[in-house]
């Protein structure tokens, strides 16, 4: 488009562009989205998390044409494609190391989000698909960890599965129901193959199509968040202070993509297993029903929310039913709801305060380990900072921040670890932290001096 004028294409784009609009698409997503010109290092992992996506749906088709979904057959076929298959090894090196790569980009990606509130309006919407894309690529990732049919896939399954039927009523049904049979069998992993091979990518790319639409519909933020559509214009109504995604972005993306690479390529030919993270040794054991491990975990991208599920034991239930009852009053006396909302969520917490001691503890682990990820899809509306930037936050707040994420990881390192005394009470403690950090956020948010925020985003060539 040049002003109210139309610019034909000629020859085979032409032909295109009128029967589809590929040039329109290109400019509207590329050479004519305009991004902040101050993306630092954080701005990597969103085009890195797309690469890692089409790495894996790549390899995964060459994993499926060797793959035998079968209880008698798939661990034999996953060392056919190891062993036999030209190029195998590569190949499936390539998508278990992808899988853990792909939450180290995700998790980088929503930490910048958290750094420099990227959830906040108006993006509410791309901050609710990314979460949701989140809880999409865990379970594509916990349902494909059963189709090595290896001891800690089988017994892995086993357990989480196991976790549904802690849910009341309805739980030891639901359990059934997911497995196909009263264990992990033959009819689990043919389902959960279907899923891991069809039904969640397809979800998955679709959520992946909405976030970018959404995010090129209300533009990106920037570290200083600082809204650019907001400042001054040129002539042509462009942002002064954005510059075109392509080639500015596009070729400075591929920075990050070669780093990534190299890091990539590294732990595919030199540790794909990575002491046992990526690829644990009891996995390369074929599966065995009669046979329980003597300590069962989950991959280490689970293992914090892992943490959290032991966490929760009958005693911990006290210390959780008092937090709720000192969170009822202090919403009462010194909250700033006012009229049915400041007896209705006083209410609500005094009646989970009761639950906490009537329900098995082990539900409470089901949803403390669920509601700590289903918590992030609120974080829009539980941030009341005035401003979006941790650069312009009080200083305590990013202590408080490094604390949080110190939190995650030990949380994360707790989870590999047999259970103990030690570790368990460590795990309580962690819990209370993350949840807290989200929970008490609409208080803490708000308090302490902020910086001005610039009328215009800070920038220096580099």
């Amino acid at each position: 488009m040049a002003g109210d004028k139309t610019v034909e294409t000629t020859g085979l784009l032409g032909w295109i562009d009128r029967r589809f609009p590929l040039s329109k698409l290109f400019k509207e997503h590329m050479s004519e989205y305009y991004a902040p010109k101050n993306f630092n290092f954080w701005y990597f992992f969103g085009s890195l998390a797309l690469l890692v996506l089409v790495l894996q749906i790549v390899t995964g088709i060459f994993l499926v044409m060797n793959y035998k979904p079968d209880g008698n057959l798939a661990f034999n076929s996953v060392e056919f494609i190891m062993r036999e298959v030209p190029w195998g090894w590569l190949i499936r090196y390539m998508h278990s190391t992808g899988a853990s790569m792909f939450f180290v980009v995700v998790y980088l990606h929503m930490l910048r989000g958290l750094f420099y509130g990227s959830y906040r309006k108006p993006r509410e919407l791309v901050w609710i698909f990314g979460v949701a894309i989140f809880l999409c690529l865990m379970g594509e990732a916990f349902m494909g960890y059963l189709l090595p049919w290896g001891q800690m896939s089988y017994w892995g399954a086993q357990v989480i599965v196991n976790l549904f039927s802690a849910i009341p009523f309805i739980g030891p049904e639901l359990s059934i129901w997911i497995r196909g049979d009263y264990v992990v069998s033959d009819a689990t992993l043919n389902r959960f193959f279907a899923f891991h091979v069809i039904a969640v990518p397809l979800v998955l790319i679709g959520l992946v199509v909405a976030h970018i639409i959404a995010l090129h519909e209300v533009g990106s933020n920037n570290p200083d968040g600082v809204e650019i559509k907001a400042g001054p214009k040129d002539s042509k109504g462009r942002p002064i202070d954005g510059i075109p995604f392509h080639p500015y972005y596009s070729v400075h993306d591929l920075v990050g993509v070669a780093g990534f690479l190299i890091v990539f390529a590294a732990i595919v030919f030199f540790a794909p297993e990575m002491g046992g993270y990526f690829l644990e040794f009891n996995n390369f054991i074929p599966a065995d029903p009669l046979k329980t491990p003597p300590h069962i975990a989950p991959v280490w991208y689970f293992t914090p929310f892992y943490s959290m599920l032991r966490a929760i034991t009958a005693d911990f239930t006290w210390v959780l039913a008092a937090a709720s009852v000192l969170g009822a009053a202090g919403i009462f006396i010194k909250g700033n709801l006012r009229g049915f909302w400041r007896l209705f969520w006083p209410a609500v917490l005094l009646v989970v305060a009761v639950l906490l001691r009537v329900i098995d503890a082990k539900f409470w682990g089901v949803v403390a380990m669920g509601g700590a990820v289903v918590i992030l899809f609120f974080l829009p509306w539980l941030d009341h900072s005035p401003v979006r930037s941790i650069r312009y936050r009080p200083t305590w707040h990013k202590y408080l921040y490094g604390i949080f994420i110190v939190t995650f990881l030990i949380l994360g390192y707790l989870g590999t670890q047999p259970p103990s005394p030690v570790f368990n009470l460590m795990s309580q403690i962690g819990t209370l932290i993350y949840l807290g950090f989200f929970l008490l956020m609409p208080i803490w948010s708000r308090i302490g001096t902020f910086k001005p925020v610039p009328e215009r985003i800070t920038y220096r060539p580099h």
